[in-house]
């Protein structure tokens, strides 16, 4: 098992129960002490949790619904399933197009896909997301379009400025990438994301959202947008049976990622539902 895997499995025992001890992990994850209080300490590192004698405690910090991890925490957060995510999404990606990416780990490496591949120019890219930005910036025929507004801690630019900007365009497919997804839409962890958020899809033909099995029965503050207003959702294949049952009856296109296949298209399967005629 690698480091990010215990880690998040760490990370998931604070979260569903306040606290976890290091001997617990230990007969849990099969690993000796030294390694799991290794991992305690890059977790508290990043402020995802709190070290205590003998184990880890949730930070003292905001619930779940109103947590906004930095862009470092978030990247290490089921990295096999972000990644094969972003490679089925760039199917959506054609040249020729404008396209708005979210800010986000998983737009991110969709961002760094579109650089790797020079087929899909030229394309606009329009982006609330510094890192995103940053990944596109300098690519000969592929113009980025910064949204400007105020930098949140996972360094996405939110507010009435960025709003102003994504109201004035419209582009051909946003991709969003959000912090909790259920049956009753996408949501975000404070209500000025989530009004940029709704910017961006507003701005958009059409809407993709990214997200990994992880994010399904999360629940953010605030509330982006509903399923039927999301045309494609792209997920990895550890998604629940009764959260695909659901989804495939609500939006319009269903792609489930494979993270133990790292090729593209091979290891992505698409579920045309039929929703939202």
């Amino acid at each position: 098992m690698l480091a990010t895997q215990r880690q998040e499995r760490i990370l998931a025992e604070v979260l569903a129960h306040g606290a976890v001890r290091v001997a617990d992990l230990v007969e849990a994850l099969d690993v000796s002490d030294m390694t799991v209080r290794r991992d305690i300490a890059e977790l508290a590192r990043a402020g995802l949790v709190r070290r205590v004698h003998g184990g880890a405690v949730a930070p003292e910090s905001p619930s779940r619904a109103t947590e906004e991890p930095g862009f470092e925490a978030k990247r290490t957060w089921s990295s096999a399933e972000k990644t094969a995510v972003a490679r089925a999404a760039l199917a959506d990606v054609e040249p020729g197009q404008s396209i708005v990416l979210s800010a986000g780990t998983t737009t991110w490496l969709l961002a760094q896909l579109i650089v790797a591949d020079p087929a899909l120019r030229p394309l606009t890219v329009v982006t609330n997301g510094l890192h995103v930005a940053d990944a596109l910036h300098g690519q000969r025929d592929l113009e980025v379009v910064l949204t400007g507004g105020t930098r949140t801690p996972s360094d996405a630019l939110v507010g009435p400025v960025a709003d102003a900007t994504l109201g004035a365009l419209r582009v051909d497919r946003a991709f969003l990438g959000v912090h909790g997804l259920d049956v009753d839409g996408a949501t975000a962890p404070n209500l000025a994301e989530a009004a940029t958020d709704r910017a961006l899809v507003r701005c958009a033909a059409a809407t993709t959202v990214l997200t990994d099995h992880t994010k399904w029965g999360t629940v953010g503050l605030a509330r982006i947008c509903g399923l039927d207003e999301i045309d494609t959702i792209v997920v990895d294949t550890g998604i629940s049976r009764d959260a695909r049952t659901h989804l495939e009856a609500a939006v319009d296109r269903l792609v489930l990622a494979d993270p133990a296949d790292g090729t593209t298209p091979a290891g992505v399967r698409t579920t045309p539902t039929g929703a939202n005629p």
